[in-house]
């Protein structure tokens, strides 16, 4: 027993890697914890309990074999550690930082359940990936043999680029078309720079066009380029387009001056951090500097608002969730990172008028307008939970009599996003949509109604995780190279 590596979990406690504290993270934009020493990652990799079944491993959506890079990083193997990691997870040093594993695979640990702490699988899986990097572990793409069909892919977020390197991989041509002028998609610019920071997803596009990937930005389709043309050059094409359409509310004043919805927000402040100019955020429309802020939700979106606006110096931070803390959506470690940088939850509590700042009114600097004022104050509505949906989560009931008015100046929507009406917008015939406009695709080989075109992600999901996107672009990249095998088969007959 003196040389078991593993199962140290009955002496050995659960340790993350030191946290920045709330003083000075909240100065900045870059991620909240330090990395891993050799030593440290090792250990905590030796918790593992090695389990026969894995519930790790099945609860993540990659599948990915977390027992035994545990194993491997714990015996100082991680340079074939790296190499088991990669094989199920196309951006491993991006999970490592973004997923929820509280609500994945740590949540689901089996020593979690016995009470002795949850193994840090993500901040483990950060370093091997990490120390790949730095190492020079991390090869291009370089196909044994190369293929002359050429794929299609509409947009560069996870599920595209996933597809874009196993693709690539087995030697296809590939070529990804973005509407934006960097590829990442939220990863990018949805995702601040305090969780993910830029240099990481960047590395990861530069080895990817170093592989063989073309990168076609600046491209909107439907308008820089039609569908049509895209399916005309190439062999079969992917829609990874995600869903960017802003859910909103259908209260008074929804159109009022600093009412903002959470992406045009949480793009400006990462286009700041990456160096671009930025004009509404230079006249203060998107700057939560010396701003009473209320953002409204509460998944995942929500907490990067209310920890960006922190960042930006507002004055103070509250977040409206109309459930309570037990049945938000979010990530309950991101809502303690925020509590811990001064933002305060006000749960079981729901938006039911934005007030307009009355002429004579002190309020921002902005000018009031009579037909378009300036948020003053949100009418909040207090709510109680009733019965369960048909989802089983607790339904919210209005509390007649309990509204109150709570002072803002920038309101963020937070309230999750829905599909833009892709075949309308592309003037696309036969591309079959579900009731809630996702695009509907074969759950096992994310073929769509037309031949050749198949999609993966939020826009076939409805909005999800970067993981979960992964999984997709990867399996869509099999059945694509099935089709295509199969139809050079009926050509040479």
């Amino acid at each position: 027993m003196a040389t078991q590596k593993m199962l140290k979990f009955v002496t050995l406690g659960r340790q993350m890697p030191e946290k920045r504290s709330a003083e000075e993270r909240s100065e900045d934009f870059h991620e909240i914890y330090r990395e891993f020493a050799d030593a440290k990652a090792a250990e905590q990799a030796s918790r593992c309990s090695q389990c026969g079944v894995p519930y790790c491993q099945s609860h993540c959506p990659l599948h990915n074999n977390i027992p035994d890079w545990l194993r491997l990083t714990a015996e100082g193997r991680t340079r074939e550690a790296y190499l088991v990691s990669q094989q199920t997870n196309t951006f491993p040093e991006i999970c490592g930082r973004i997923c929820p594993q509280d609500r994945l695979c740590e949540g689901n640990c089996v020593i979690e359940q016995s009470g002795h702490g949850t193994v840090t699988i993500g901040a483990i899986e950060k370093y091997i990936t990490d120390t790949a990097w730095e190492e020079g572990w991390v090869e291009p793409i370089r196909p044994a043999v190369e293929r002359a069909e050429s794929i299609g892919i509409i947009g560069a977020g996870p599920g595209g680029l996933a597809a874009a390197d196993r693709l690539r991989r087995m030697g296809f041509q590939v070529t990804v078309y973005d509407r934006h002028d960097r590829s990442g998609g939220l990863m990018i610019y949805g995702i601040p720079g305090f969780k993910l920071e830029k240099d990481v997803v960047q590395r990861r596009n530069a080895l990817l066009e170093d592989g063989g990937v073309e990168f076609v930005l600046n491209c909107n389709v439907g308008e820089d380029l039609s569908f049509d043309a895209i399916r005309g050059k190439h062999d079969a094409v992917l829609i990874a387009t995600g869903v960017y359409k802003t859910r909103d509310l259908d209260i008074d004043n929804p159109d009022a001056h600093g009412v903002i919805r959470a992406l045009d927000y949480l793009t400006a402040s990462n286009r700041i951090d990456l160096g671009d100019e930025i004009p509404d955020f230079a006249d203060g429309e998107l700057d939560a500097r010396g701003k009473r802020v209320l953002v409204i939700g509460g998944g995942d979106t929500a907490m990067d608002c209310v920890r960006t606006a922190i960042r930006q110096g507002a004055n103070s931070v509250k977040c409206l969730y109309r459930r309570d803390r037990a049945n938000m959506p979010g990530s309950q470690r991101e809502v303690q990172n925020a509590e811990e940088e001064g933002v305060e939850f006000v749960w079981l509590s729901a938006p039911a008028q934005f007030i307009g700042a009355a002429q004579g009114e002190s309020g921002p600097a902005t000018a009031i307008n009579a037909e378009r004022p300036h948020i003053a104050r949100v009418r909040v509505q207090k709510m109680r939970l009733g019965k369960p949906d048909v989802s089983g989560r607790q339904s919210p009931e209005l509390i007649e009599g309990a509204d109150y008015d709570e002072p803002a100046e920038m309101v963020i929507k937070a309230l999750g996003f829905e599909p833009e009406e892709l075949p309308r917008l592309w003037g696309v015939e036969g591309l079959e949509v579900t009731r809630w406009g996702t695009i509907k695709a074969d759950f096992r080989s994310h073929q769509t109604s037309l031949s050749g075109v198949f999609a993966v992600g939020d826009i076939v999901r409805g909005a999800s995780l970067v993981v979960w996107a992964i999984r997709d672009g990867r399996e869509a990249a099999d059945s694509i190279a099935d089709y295509l095998g199969a139809s050079a088969q009926v050509a040479a007959e």
